[in-house]
């Protein structure tokens, strides 16, 4: 029988009839193309089972770790006393003040409001107990629980959703799911699991949003754009360093935009007009959307807390007069001249004092003062605050309120002796004029111009006047105009560790306000005391909004004092250092604050890894070698590449500030660097190389029915899951050798303390 020069496992035989009216059958092979889709697609169901599966296991462990133990200590832990305050006072509607914006707050509120509480605790103190007071703080702390556990599910969906690898996406999980800083952080009241939840949601939705490219203006698309806007505005509306997962987006738009723009693309240029609607529907979904939802959670804040409460000394009077029982409403006096006044410095809370003693000859640097009486700050009410306003004219009418930008003197009456400012050095502040008192006598006669003071209200207008509690002033010195103005650092003994009081020459400078507190003048039955109910004032809200976000940004960069705890960003992604939350010394327990050493060193060391890998590679394709294929340069560079620019715009900017600076400070670029983790995982131990042969097979091969991709996958997939298991392995062994500083529980011995201080670690219960 006459055979065709088809070659040999070709996937269709021909038959060739022999002779005329002879019938050759041949036995029929099967159509090797159709069972090899139907093969990919059975294969494709059954990794998305075995996804769904590790997913759904990953996820009940995360929620395990997170809850495991959630009620203990049942007493306050480390910053649960500022962020369990400000939820109860949501539920009391009292005005509060915070560096950080409310989103995050106002969630555990809504906690506390859905299990009943009535916010009557106030988290005082590290220690106070939660049991005595009655406070549902499981339900508090179960809500950073729920959050925490769902970050590392969607850790795993970042690389789910990115084409990687099983192992790759449990790798990036499970170094989220075991490590200790992430579950300590998120079994307390805390905001930091709102934050990198919302981080990390940032990521997934994009990924999402940039997946349907090819599909532009669909809902799909507009879908995943709005959801990463609102995940954008969750993360900088729980704490202003969610600024940084804008950069992350932002940049990786800017890429895609700047490729939007080229004329020469694959799938044919844009035409300005469309290059512009793709601009306007970007910067609506990741601008303009975000900023609204950032409004509306201080709508929400302004409107549950309309009552007065601690946060009122941070706000204008204006401000304050919209808040109900307000002190100002009930005991704002106009000052007339001749009153005798109590001044406090506003930030310092400082009355300004002067008493019989006089600045040395010398200071300690030796420069000469001008040895007359001491002007100081006091933190004690006394006679010796007491200071009578003086009109600069000399009349000697009484009655006459005193306004806005008057000049006036102050005559302080223990000592008989009228405030001055002249150009002598302070004591602490070479830069700065000392404060003094003279007599009545050269005050008004040689020194008279240096005993000049501008009364400026705080917004206030021309003629508006000058009230008690109500008006927030600076005091100007009228002939140099600096501004009166103190600090907390203390006088030596000299000035019975006192507040120096010198005139700033920076005069806008907010820590320059002052309060007159009170009329001590003004008997009780007095007709300016007897004054009728006023009414709660409105004010609008983008001119609160503006008051607060300058008062917040001011505040926060004014966090630069020392802390036992603090770290540095170097430190960071080595766990050089950690944080005490909590102990009991009589259990010998503690929580400290540190991640999974193991997991963090192996996170960081790939970060270095990934960056020697794409030099080599540079450095390679400019020699002219081009050692990678374009599909794994592709993901190396735009996906890897792409948590990798979110580690280091969560990292980097930290070196920029000034501020106090912890380890949590990190979890954000931890995630990231989890992330990049794992997709090395895959691009290290499974390479896809194969080529069009490979997919196909060799003609004639072992296994007609396998193709050689689906074999050579099978095969390198073994080093990745061993690379996996000894990840989770070496995972597991620091997550439970720390565990005890974790969970708070058991106590450790003396020997057990010291096995865990590895680098160092000021642990408690040493010795």
């Amino acid at each position: 029988m006459a055979r065709s020069s088809t070659p040999q496992g070709s996937l269709r035989q021909r038959n060739v009839g022999s002779k005329k009216g002879e019938s050759t059958v041949s036995s029929p092979e099967p159509d090797i193309s159709k069972l090899a889709k139907a093969t990919q697609k059975k294969t494709k169901v059954d990794n998305e089972r075995d996804y769904k599966i590790a997913l759904a296991i990953i996820t009940a462990l995360a929620f395990v770790t997170r809850f495991w133990g959630i009620s203990h200590p049942n007493e306050v832990v480390f910053d649960e006393v500022h962020f369990g305050k400000f939820a109860s006072y949501y539920l009391e509607r009292t005005y509060f003040f915070d560096v950080h914006p409310p989103f995050g707050k106002l969630l555990f509120a809504f906690m506390g409001w859905l299990v009943g509480y009535d916010g009557h605790f106030h988290f005082e103190n590290i220690g106070d107990s939660y049991i005595d007071n009655k406070v549902p703080y499981v339900a508090f702390r179960a809500l950073p629980a729920i959050l925490g556990a769902l970050t590392v599910s969607v850790t795993y969906l970042i690389m789910w959703e990115s084409g990687y690898s099983l192992p790759a996406c449990i790798v990036a999980a499970s170094l989220v799911l075991l490590d200790n800083a992430h579950i300590g952080q998120t079994r307390l009241i805390l905001l930091d699991a709102t934050l990198v939840l919302a981080m990390a949601c940032s990521l997934l939705f994009y990924i999402k949003f940039y997946k349907l490219r090819h599909q532009p203006f669909s809902k799909k698309w507009w879908k995943w754009l709005i959801l990463t806007g609102f995940a954008l505005s969750c993360d900088i509306s729980v704490k202003y360093v969610g600024l940084f997962a804008f950069v992350t987006i932002g940049s990786a738009v800017l890429i895609d935009l700047w490729d939007l723009l080229d004329v020469n693309r694959a799938k044919g240029a844009l035409s300005i007009p469309e290059f512009g609607k793709h601009f306007a529907a970007r910067a609506f979904g990741l601008i303009i959307m975000p900023f609204i939802f950032y409004l509306f959670w201080f709508q929400v804040h302004f409107t549950i807390l309309n009552r007065s409460g601690p946060g009122d000394d941070f706000m204008t009077p204006e401000f304050q007069e919209t808040l109900s029982d307000n002190v100002m409403l009930a005991n704002s006096l106009d000052i007339q001249y001749y009153d005798t006044l109590t001044i406090r410095h506003k930030e310092t809370k400082a009355y300004l004092h002067s008493h019989e003693d006089h600045y040395p000859l010398r200071y300690d640097d030796g420069r000469v003062s001008s040895q007359g009486q001491q002007v100081t700050g006091y933190p004690y009410n006394d006679t010796n605050n007491h200071w009578q306003i003086l009109p600069a004219d000399g009349n000697q009418e009484t009655g006459r309120n005193i306004l806005n930008h008057d000049l006036v003197r102050l005559r302080h009456l223990a000592t008989d002796k009228i405030l001055l400012s002249h150009d002598v050095a302070s004591p602490y502040y070479p830069t700065n004029q000392e404060f003094t008192a003279v007599s009545a006598e050269d005050a008004l006669g040689k020194r008279a111009n240096d005993t000049l003071f501008e009364i400026r209200i705080e917004h206030g207008k021309k003629k508006h006047n000058f009230k008690t509690v109500a008006s927030h002033f600076k005091l100007i010195h009228n002939p140099s105009k600096v501004a009166m103005w103190t600090h907390t650092k203390p006088l030596p003994d000299w000035g019975y560790k006192q507040q120096e009081i010198n005139g700033n020459k920076q005069v806008a400078a907010s820590s320059n306000v002052w309060v007159a507190e009170d009329i001590p003048s003004l008997a009780e039955g007095d007709p300016r005391r007897n004054k009728p109910e006023r009414k709660v004032k409105s004010m609008a809200f983008l001119r609160k909004w503006f008051e607060l976000q300058k008062a917040m940004f001011y505040h926060n960069s004014r966090l630069t004092s020392s802390h036992p705890y603090s770290s540095h960003p170097y430190q960071w992604p080595f766990l050089l250092r950690g944080v005490s939350f909590w102990t009991q010394a009589d259990t010998r327990q503690q929580i400290y604050f540190l991640g999974n050493p193991f997991g963090w060193w192996l996170a960081s060391s790939l970060l270095a890894v990934y960056a020697g890998i794409v030099m080599a590679d540079q450095v390679s394709l400019r020699r002219g070698i081009d050692a990678l294929d374009h599909r794994t340069r592709s993901r190396l560079y735009n996906s890897t590449g792409f948590f990798f620019l979110a580690w280091a715009t969560h990292y980097f900017p930290f070196y920029l500030m000034g501020r106090q600076l912890f380890l949590h400070h990190y979890l954000p670029a931890h995630v990231a660097s989890c992330l990049v983790t794992g997709a090395l995982i895959e691009f290290i131990f499974n390479p896809d190389t194969a080529d069009e042969e490979s997919i196909y097979g060799p003609r004639g091969g072992p296994n007609k029915h396998v193709s050689a991709r689906e074999r050579f996958a099978g095969r390198s997939m073994k080093g990745a899951w061993i690379a996996c298991l000894t990840v989770i392995s070496i995972a597991i062994a620091g997550w439970y050798f720390f565990l005890p500083l974790t969970y708070g529980y058991p106590g450790l011995s003396v020997e057990q303390v010291k096995m865990r201080k590895l680098l160092g670690y000021d642990l408690h219960f040493a010795k």
